[in-house]
């Protein structure tokens, strides 16, 4: 009596896809907080392995569900004694890419349903996606405060490339059908490092190339090196000859589409290193 029904979805799911997570909201109350989420282990799958994935609250919750984007069911419904609940996908395919999410009720008053979780994107390593090359242009190293052109290069059409950095995000770059370019200018100590880079269908943003071999960014000196911002690359070469290639700045608009969605794995603490199929 007195309270109010609400609603609570997963982010990214519309009312039509989503299980309708019911709670009685009595008027002036704070939501319960949504539990935390990940997925063991973590980074880009190999089809056909045994994957967790996890959702743990401070609290003591008496029933977990799992919900993941574009499914209207629950997928998987856990009653248990603690505050962890494990789901496992023992066989994992790429049917089982995407983004999911999890919720819980309380022992106390099970009518008192919490927010949802953050999403954490599970990524299947795609078979038949030959690992991209990656280069750097200049590729002796680069001064402090000069500018470097980090290149990746497959020949494919209708991909997405991703660049990856532990501790570092890029915004992905659409391929013009040999490649993309990821520039970084004003080069400072935190931008050495170890660089891969990986790719996708714009249509499958969550079944990804294994990654590249890496490259190491070697930064030196007190300044800038070299007078022009970009030095041009020597050209790709394939079967067919000379290719030259286009780039494309970080953050264009060649950012993900937000229609088309574009995993969130690397983001932070992750690069993609993964055995070889």
């Amino acid at each position: 009596p007195g309270g109010t029904l609400r609603t609570r979805l997963c982010p990214g799911l519309s009312r039509g896809e989503a299980w309708l997570g019911r709670r009685t909201e009595s008027l002036g109350e704070l939501p319960a907080p949504g539990p935390s989420i990940s997925v063991i282990p973590s980074g880009v799958i190999a089809p056909g392995v045994a994957v967790t994935i996890r959702c743990q609250c401070q609290c003591e919750a008496r029933r977990f569900l799992l919900h993941k984007f574009g499914n209207p069911n629950v997928l998987q419904d856990v009653v248990l004694a603690g505050n962890v609940a494990e789901f496992p996908i023992h066989n994992v395919s790429r049917r089982d890419a995407g983004s999911y999410c999890c919720y819980y009720h309380s022992k106390s008053d099970p009518s008192i349903w919490s927010e949802p979780s953050d999403p954490v994107e599970l990524v299947i390593a795609g078979e038949g996606y030959p690992k991209p090359n990656i280069s750097l242009s200049p590729s002796g190293g680069v001064s402090l405060g000069g500018a470097v052109a980090i290149w990746c290069r497959r020949q494919s059409q209708g991909v997405r490339f991703v660049l990856n950095k532990e501790g570092r995000h890029f915004p992905p770059v659409d391929s013009d059908g040999f490649g993309a370019v990821f520039p970084i200018s004003n080069v400072s100590r935190e931008d050495g490092g170890s660089y891969s880079c990986s790719y996708h269908r714009r249509s499958e943003p969550f079944t990804v190339s294994y990654p590249s071999d890496p490259v190491e960014l070697v930064v030196r000196g007190e300044g800038p090196g070299s007078a022009s911002p970009f030095p041009a690359p020597s050209p790709a070469r394939s079967s067919r000859g000379s290719v030259p290639m286009g780039r494309s700045e970080p953050g264009s608009t060649l950012s993900p589409d937000p229609a088309e969605g574009t995993p969130g794995w690397g983001v932070g603490t992750e690069s993609l290193g993964v055995p070889q199929p």
